[in-house]
């Protein structure tokens, strides 16, 4: 691939059957875990909180396993990544008694970056039709598309007709000129294509890709949430990925490889542990809220050489938590800066929701809180039908979201099938369909 090259990701055609049940598998490819969920999905009459949903989601087969060959949510080593796919989706098919043809699949690499652009030209025509919509929005795609970059969504927020703005649906109306504010959402290509061909390795098809934090939100915003104003934090162990939702639109993206897995490094090497034994005291013992007897209480932690003759040490409490809390504020300091650069800073009463497996850290949305001038809380997953506890956690709210997504993908716009469809190495194509899974698009 060259760098010039841009790629349309795979995306599914049209809204999901709201008459028609439906099979759909979601594959999270994180830097620490892959998760793998498979659902029932169950046409249902929407809820005043979740009014977007048109299926009740019903779990019926997960799987967590540790992540092998990804770096900052980017794929560093094909074989191992490859196998380490193939165990999450066995053991979810395994519990779900399904066989997994495609996945909906999600991204949190390649400097996930959202741009507002209008785009604006002349009716063709008295009224405005749906090609005129397709046309605009269409190119500003593309002027919003670099080359060495991929579309991941394309979301027209509002419209406007011979300069009047705040139009939601300008179809069959007269005007002269037609234009679109749209929310562009693209992520460097050889990040995307990299992570598709591992699943393609793997002999499944990819039904669509989606941003990780978009997927999130959907997964743990209700309706009032959006209307109001959210920012949804997704804090993985390689990557920090950020969503802002503005009158129930999402209006940006952002992202920096920065997460949970730098909090483990720097406490690696700040009390003289090794990695496994610095991710089990975060685990277990970290917070970034200090205490007045932290300074006296002190922890054992083992000898990072592998001589038997090298005695443990002791590091106190407040050391630990020091380390952890220089981190993490570094973090929300850099989420603060991308947030001061959306359409979310003009929010006065938007909160932000915290999500990942990094969310769980003990005083974390306290110390988000006095950096962001924000409310803050944990998100987790809503709406969902036989959730085992261990799924109804901050950390499985990408994989949960991705199959809240296809109710909502008829809000974006999507090329053409043949001119998105991606030949590969092997004569193959991304982006094809599985038929077991085409029946609920």
């Amino acid at each position: 691939m060259s760098g010039r090259e841009r790629i349309q990701v795979p995306k599914p055609r049209g809204a999901m059957s709201h008459k028609r049940t439906a099979l759909v598998a979601a594959l999270d490819i994180g830097s620490s875990k892959i998760a793998c969920m498979i659902a029932r999905m169950k046409p249902c009459a929407p809820s005043d909180a979740l009014r977007g949903r048109t299926h009740a989601i019903e779990l019926i087969g997960y799987s967590q396993i540790q992540s092998r060959g990804v770096k900052a949510g980017a794929v560093v080593d094909l074989n191992a990544c490859e196998q380490a796919v193939r165990q999450a989706v066995a053991l979810a098919e395994r519990m779900a008694n399904v066989r997994v043809e495609s996945v909906l699949l999600s991204l949190s690499a390649g400097r996930l970056h959202g741009q507002l652009i209008e785009a604006a030209a002349d009716v063709h025509g008295s009224t405005v039709s749906q090609s005129d919509v397709v046309r605009i929005t269409s190119t500003g795609m593309h002027h919003a598309t670099p080359a060495g970059r991929s579309a991941l969504h394309v979301l027209p927020v509002s419209y406007s007709l011979d300069g009047v703005k705040g139009i939601r649906d300008p179809r069959g109306m007269v005007a002269r000129q037609f234009g679109v504010d749209m929310n562009v959402v693209t992520a460097e290509a050889t990040a995307a294509k990299n992570l598709m061909l591992v699943v393609q390795r793997c002999h499944l098809d990819i039904e669509a890709m989606a941003a990780s934090p978009y997927v999130a939100g959907l997964a743990v915003l209700t309706d009032d949430d959006t209307d109001v104003g959210a920012a949804v934090v997704d804090l993985g162990a390689g990557t920090t990925t950020i969503a802002a939702f503005s009158g129930g639109r999402f209006v940006h993206a952002s992202g920096f490889a920065l997460g949970g897995q730098h909090i483990t490094m720097d406490l690696a090497r700040g009390i003289g542990a090794c990695i496994a034994d610095a991710e089990r005291i975060k685990t277990l013992y970290g917070t970034v809220l200090a205490g007045g007897s932290d300074a006296r209480e002190m922890m054992q932690i083992p000898a990072a050489s592998d001589d038997e003759r090298d005695a443990p040490h002791l590091v106190s409490r407040a050391t630990v938590t020091n380390i952890i809390r220089q981190r993490a504020e570094e973090i929300f300091e850099m989420v603060r800066d991308r947030l001061a650069d959306s359409p979310f800073a003009a929010e006065p009463r938007a909160g932000v929701v915290l999500t990942g497996g990094g969310s769980q850290l003990t005083g974390l949305p306290e110390l988000a809180s006095q950096i962001l001038g924000r409310n803050v809380r944990v998100g987790r997953p809503l709406g969902f039908g036989r959730l085992p506890a261990e799924a109804k956690s901050a950390s499985f709210a990408v994989p949960a979201g991705l199959l809240v997504y296809p109710q909502f993908v008829h809000l974006e716009h999507i090329e053409p099938r043949h001119t998105r469809q991606l030949k590969t190495g092997t004569g193959g194509y991304f982006g094809k369909v599985g038929q077991w899974l085409r029946e609920g698009f």
